[in-house]
């Protein structure tokens, strides 16, 4: 008895000290939380942040916003993100925005390493589309037209490590096309459905509604797997265009002051969100790959992302801060 009246101090004051990490972990939200999309509103990222900020507020008991804030090939989103340096403002966008910064900028004007990933959300199904009056049918149809007509078709791409794909692409076919650049990716969609360019790498998400309305088409997909809502798209490995594949992966983010527990909570909370058949079902039929994945998967799969990103500057011949 006397041993265990003893070890009674010890053991309250083990449990006080569990108390305070306890009570941050629940405490946490405190305030409205922000998610800031460094894309346009229907980009896949943004209809995914969305959806998601509908469900956690409820969990959550705060508000859940979303700002885009697009431009500067996903710069202006990252550096208004970190400025912030808040707790409670995430970064909610795609990884090749930053993979591929490195190698687009004589200075990146932030710390890489002040962007923790928290939690994967999905994987953006990416498509190479172009107009239907092209009579263009596949990349290998794609690619003679543009061997018979050297520098007369133009492309356009999501800036990031999606246009250095595109890039690759066309270095490894061999044929000349023509980059336009665009501020407003919803007027590349417009510009693809009237001819004005000839090919887009963009979201399915984004290029949906020409797709179901006739006006473009999509030839390959340049995830490294097909995707349910377009089960007759061949990816671009399998078109015989391997210069394209890559995944979007799409997630959330912090900065070093986002502490372990809320790091935690969120992706518990993501991940619990993310099962839900409403959700995913949504999400796919968006153009969206549902693929959850904790912070040590998301880094995981981030670090295979610069993998390919540093294999494409070298095709290229990029150098980094170059």
């Amino acid at each position: 008895m006397i041993t265990r009246l003893r070890l009674l101090p010890a053991i309250t004051l083990a449990a006080l000290m569990l108390l305070p990490s306890m009570a941050s972990a629940q405490d946490w939200p405190t305030r409205n939380v922000k998610f800031l999309v460094p894309l346009g509103p229907s980009s896949g990222a943004d209809i995914t942040a969305r959806l998601l900020a509908e469900r956690l507020q409820t969990k959550w008991g705060q508000a859940v916003t979303v700002e885009n804030r697009a431009g500067g090939d996903g710069m202006v989103g990252i550096t208004a993100f970190l400025s912030v340096n808040d707790d409670h403002t995430l970064f909610f966008g795609p990884t090749a925005t930053y993979t591929a910064h490195p190698y687009m900028r004589a200075t990146v004007p932030y710390n890489a390493n002040d962007i923790i990933p928290l939690v994967r959300t999905s994987v953006t199904v990416v498509t190479v589309a172009v107009p239907t009056a092209l009579g263009v049918n596949s990349l290998k149809e794609l690619v003679d037209l543009a061997k018979k007509q050297p520098g007369k078709l133009n492309w356009a791409a999501v800036t990031g490590l999606n246009e250095y794909q595109f890039m690759s692409f066309v270095k490894s076919a061999g044929i000349d096309m023509v980059r336009v650049p665009y501020r407003d990716l919803n007027q590349a969609v417009t510009d693809l459905s009237e001819g004005r360019i000839q090919s887009y790498s963009s979201a399915y998400a984004t290029a949906r509604p020409a797709v179901e309305g006739g006006k473009i088409k999509v030839l390959a997909l340049t995830n490294t797997t097909r995707a349910p809502m377009l089960p007759g798209i061949p990816t671009s490995r399998e078109a015989g265009y391997p210069a394209l594949e890559f995944d979007g992966l799409v997630g959330i983010h912090g900065t070093p002051v986002v502490q372990a527990s809320a790091r935690a909570r969120i992706e518990k909370d993501v991940l619990e969100t993310l099962k839900d058949k409403t959700i995913t079902d949504r999400l796919t039929a968006t153009g969206t790959l549902v693929a959850p994945g904790t912070a040590a998967e998301f880094v995981a799969a981030i670090d295979a992302q610069k993998s390919v990103a540093a294999q494409t500057a070298k095709f290229l011949d990029l150098k980094p801060g170059q």
